[in-house]
């Protein structure tokens, strides 16, 4: 049979690179970046290029899988499986009812342009409260608690047009995430490097030189966990030399007062010393970041996971909102959004937004609620292990894998395996999948339709995707969204969609449920569908909304001094560092080889690196007589880890770096140098979070390190 080519678009990670995939005899022999796309230019990541390995790897399951009760498997087919998890969901509910049954949408669940929607339609339909995704695990702060200052209706500033680009702990170059309007995944390096040429500055904070540090125009090695600091530093300046738009504040903002009265606690010299940078570089940054007429301030995970998430997410909302880092009228608006809700794009603040708290369902523990639609993840493990009214006793995850991803990974192993009902959707015996009850085996990306939702909040114009399934899945696959229609049909209620109830007399098509899932969007995407050439992407430039003036009857004003955030952070300049009995700081980070815990099996990106090594500086390595390749012991407050010493000059002394995601249950000095080590053995989600969101500390983490 001849070879054809398709256009498609990778879904590894959240970037959606377009790609073209080379098909033969029913089978795809190769995937490349696509030259044509406007967008993506040809480029792809190592990760993507695997594409064909992934679906064809020896690991893959082909069919779903039953655990015996003497721990063997057995398969069964895909409406079995359906049958029996429904029966047992069921006779869990008719007992216990529905907040007894818990939905975990993980990395993966993100990959498929369904996934997520689908999973919070079955939570909601069922009635249970306990949704969780994987936001709450590393950036919860950013998503939820920005809107309750008030929002601009009209967007932020886009990385295309700015004249400077402030990153805090993000490294986008490697995780291929920024926020929107920071640096846009698609070909990132490349971005970076054309708009340093027509004149971009940058700014980096992070602890580490990362790739995008090393293109600063001011690098700032800030210690970590002290993000605040240097940010309010940064605002002390920028106040006090009346560097920010004063007639913006004055016309659009409330509570400026309270934020110059607390960053006066801060001046240059003092935020300096707290954070570890040089006072000039501190200086420099910020009239670097208020002198320019149009840019953003943004933070990756790296700031949110480092125990200050929701103080730090305020700080540099007061720095973009002060400096006036908004579209304004008659402009283009940033961030056009396709398959989104439509929303009005008038240069004026929108009232705030409450996402948590007061009538938000509440979990058990800690105080916390729902941030949106989901539970923080923060809450899970004492949620299953705890008896009482409430208490989850099943768990379907999807896509995600808890084990490596979750704070305390014993606490979250003993939770999973004293649950009465675990079903994971996974392709392959992930650390959580192969402690499951059943394993649901899913459609790959280039076995179904998908549209590019859930990365067009990187999109500067209205670029849109829709892609067909490239091959047939193997016999008996389902994708995501059909499990869980399947499962609520058995189980006797509608996925609740946009545009209304899911039907359930008979099963949708991909596009059809997608219409249903994204209605009161700007294009449906079986109109996208239609629209497109050969699979090609669709830029809708006449669609692409201007800002319109602002609506007196509605215009609001940001408000600095909601949820007492000046209060917080007058009592962060109090607060003395929590590092007696400690040497080290430990920062965790992503790797370009993995995208979290996936990935690691296949033979290209195993080749790159099968374990996380402990990133020290090679003073601090001399200082404690250890060479590279050695075995060292790390001990935090909570528990002890081996992992495998590497030299790095782009750690500051004092700091070990190891990527996140790696390791298993009883992971150990046998096997780290094969399988790495989970990180989060360090950490408890009872201790050190953020009392707003649930964060767990899980960056920043003081330990101890000596030889083993």
């Amino acid at each position: 049979m001849a070879r054809t080519t398709h256009k498609t678009f990778c879904r590894f990670c959240h970037a959606n690179c377009a790609m073209l995939a080379d098909v033969e005899d029913g089978r795809v022999t190769a995937v490349r970046g696509d030259p044509d796309d406007p967008v993506f230019g040809g480029y792809t990541c190592i990760k993507g290029r695997q594409l064909v390995e992934a679906h064809y790897a020896p690991e893959r399951l082909l069919s779903c899988q039953k655990r015996l009760a003497d721990g063997s498997w057995t398969s069964l087919g895909s409406e079995a499986a359906l049958d029996e998890i429904a029966d047992r969901l069921r006779a869990i509910i008719d007992e216990h009812g529905p907040h007894a049954v818990a939905i975990n949408a993980g990395s993966y669940a993100f990959q498929n342009s369904a996934g997520v929607a689908t999973a919070t339609a079955f939570a909601q339909g069922l009635g249970t409260r306990n949704m969780y995704t994987s936001v709450t695990l590393d950036q919860p702060a950013k998503v939820y608690t920005t809107m309750r200052y008030g929002y601009w209706e009209a967007g932020m500033h886009s990385f295309d047009t700015a004249d400077v680009c402030f990153m805090i702990g993000n490294n986008p170059i490697v995780s291929h995430y920024a926020p929107p309007g920071s640096l846009p995944p698609f070909s990132p390096s490349r971005r970076l490097r054309d708009a340093k040429a027509r004149g971009l500055k940058l700014i980096v904070a992070d602890p580490r030189e990362s790739d995008v540090a090393r293109l600063a125009d001011v690098y700032l090695p800030v210690l970590p966990g002290t993000d605040s600091a240097m940010l309010a530093g940064m605002l002390n300046v920028i106040i006090n030399e009346a560097l920010y738009d004063q007639n913006f504040v004055g016309a659009h903002v409330d509570g400026f007062e309270d934020l110059k009265e607390a960053v006066a606690a801060f001046p240059p010299d003092v935020a300096a010393r707290k954070s570890g940078v040089e006072p000039d570089q501190l200086v420099k940054a910020a009239r670097m970041f208020a002198g320019a007429q149009r840019g953003i301030a943004a933070a990756g995970t790296g700031s949110e996971m480092s125990g200050e998430g929701t103080l730090v997410a305020y700080l540099i909302s007061a720095l973009n909102i002060i400096c006036a880092r908004f579209c304004q009228e008659g402009e283009l608006s940033s961030i056009p959004r396709v398959f989104t809700a439509v929303s009005p794009r008038r240069a004026q603040v929108g009232a705030p937004v409450a996402l948590f708290g007061e009538g938000f369902p509440k979990a058990r523990f800690r105080g916390l609620t729902h941030l949106g639609t989901e539970m923080p993840c923060n809450v899970l493990a004492d949620e299953i292990l705890t008896p009482g009214e409430g208490q989850i006793r099943a768990l379907i995850n999807i896509g995600g894998n808890p084990i490596v991803a979750f704070p305390d990974q014993d606490k979250i192993a003993a939770a999973l395996d004293s649950l009465e009902l675990l079903v994971s959707i996974d392709v392959m015996m992930a650390q959580t999948a192969k402690r499951s009850h059943y394993v649901l085996a899913p459609k790959m990306c280039l076995e179904r339709d998908d549209i590019s939702n859930l990365s067009e909040w990187w999109y500067e114009v209205p670029y849109a995707r829709y892609t067909k399934a490239v091959v047939d899945a193997p016999d008996g696959l389902m994708d995501e969204y059909e499990m869980l229609w399947g499962l609520a049909k058995r189980l006797g209620f509608a996925l609740p969609l946009a545009g209304g109830p899911c039907p359930t007399d008979q099963l949708p098509d991909k596009a059809r449920y997608l219409d249903l899932m994204t209605a009161g969007c700007l294009i449906a995407p079986s109109k996208v569908r239609d629209d497109s050439i050969d699979g090609a992407a669709v830029i809708y430039t006449d669609m692409h909304p201007k800002v319109e003036a602002p609506d007196p009857s509605v215009a609001g004003r940001f408000n600095l001094a909601a949820g007492d955030m000046p209060t917080m952070l007058l009592r962060s300049a109090d607060r003395a560092a929590s590092r007696e009995g400690y040497s080290f700081l430990l920062v965790t980070r992503r790797t370009r080889s993995r995208f979290n815990s996936t990935g690691g099996h296949l033979p290209a990106l195993k080749a790159k690196r099968t374990t996380n090594p402990a990133h020290l500086h090679p003073d601090d390595l001399a200082r404690l007589g250890i060479s590279e390749g050695d075995l060292v012991r790390i001990e935090s407050a909570a528990g002890t880890i081996v992992s495998v010493a590497e030299a790095s000059s782009a750690v500051r002394p004092g700091i070990v770096s190891i990527a996140h995601a790696y390791g298993d249950v009883g992971s150990g000095p046998d096997s780290v140098r094969a399988q790495g080590v989970s990180t989060n053995r360090l950490v408890r989600e009872t201790h050190d979070y953020d009392p707003i969101t649930g964060q767990s500390l899980q960056s920043a983490i003081p330990v101890n390190i000596a030889r083993h």
